[in-house]
Parts: structure tokens; C-alpha cells; sequence
């Protein structure tokens, strides 16, 4: 491997780190009796949507989906998030 890879592959394994913590940190908020009008709150949901929303759209046109109690979108969001990392450093190894 060489240095560039390696900064990649960090890069990659940062970004994906990030983005998980957020997904657990909102999970998390989702537990307790905090509005959604802070800022911070906010931020987690508008960084966090973009992720979430086609997993959740996905588990609603799914037979075992509709009228769920539980999201399981944060899990189905986080065993696609494993792949597309997997994915994507395979693909900067071959390089």
C-alpha cells in the first residue's frame, strides 16, 4: 500500500466513523424528552436525513414495514453504510 491509499483508506474509515456516531447519537436523542428545536438537534437530523430517510422509505413499501412501532432504519442504514465502506476500500486498494 501506498501513502496515498493509506490516507484514503483513513480518510474513508473517519467519514464513515463520523457518520455512525451520528446515527447512534440520534438514536440516542430519539430516547429522550428533547424537542427537536435546538440547534443541535437540528444539525444531527439534517445531517443524519439524508441517510435514514431512504432506509426508512424503504422499510415502509416493505410488507413487514408498514405501521412498525420500532425504526429499524438506523440498523438497516448502518449494515448498508458497512458495505458501501467495504465497497469503497476495496476499490481504493486496487488502485
Amino acid at each position: 500500500m501506498n501513502t496515498i491509499q493509506i490516507l484514503l483508506v483513513q480518510a474513508l474509515n473517519l467519514f464513515f466513523y463520523v457518520l455512525e456516531m451520528l446515527i447512534f447519537a440520534r438514536v440516542l436523542l430519539s430516547w429522550l424528552p428533547i424537542g427537536r428545536g435546538s440547534a443541535i438537534v437540528q444539525l444531527l437530523y439534517s445531517l443524519t436525513d439524508p441517510i435514514l430517510g431512504p432506509c426508512r422509505r424503504m422499510l415502509d413499501k416493505s410488507p413487514l414495514g408498514g405501521g412498525m412501532q420500532l425504526d429499524f432504519s438506523p440498523v438497516i442504514a448502518l449494515i448498508l453504510m458497512m458495505l458501501v465502506k467495504q465497497l469503497l476500500i476495496s476499490a481504493v486498494l486496487m488502485l
